[in-house]
């Protein structure tokens, strides 16, 4: 098993209804639903799509124009 500690986003790509597939440093893909992830004062803005499309990868995960992110081993566990 590989250590996940050092895994990262290499990839996003923005497929439909709050849904994402991103590619990770080891080259796993996965598909994921973020909008059952959008609660609390900074993701609850996200819920506007408007806003969850204005996204783009830092070097590490995903992160928002609002600033909210999600550390990549949440997401690669999901």
């Amino acid at each position: 098993m590989s250590d996940i500690s050092l895994i990262r986003v290499t990839d996003v790509e923005y497929l439909e209804n709050y849904t994402m597939r991103l590619e990770f440093s080891d080259g796993v893909q996965k598909q994921i639903d973020f909008y059952p992830l959008l609660n609390g004062k900074l993701f609850e803005p996200l819920k506007d799509e408007n806003n969850f499309i204005q996204f783009g990868l830092n070097h590490w995960t995903i992160e928002w124009a609002n600033g909210a992110d999600l550390a990549p081993e949440f997401l690669y566990n999901l």
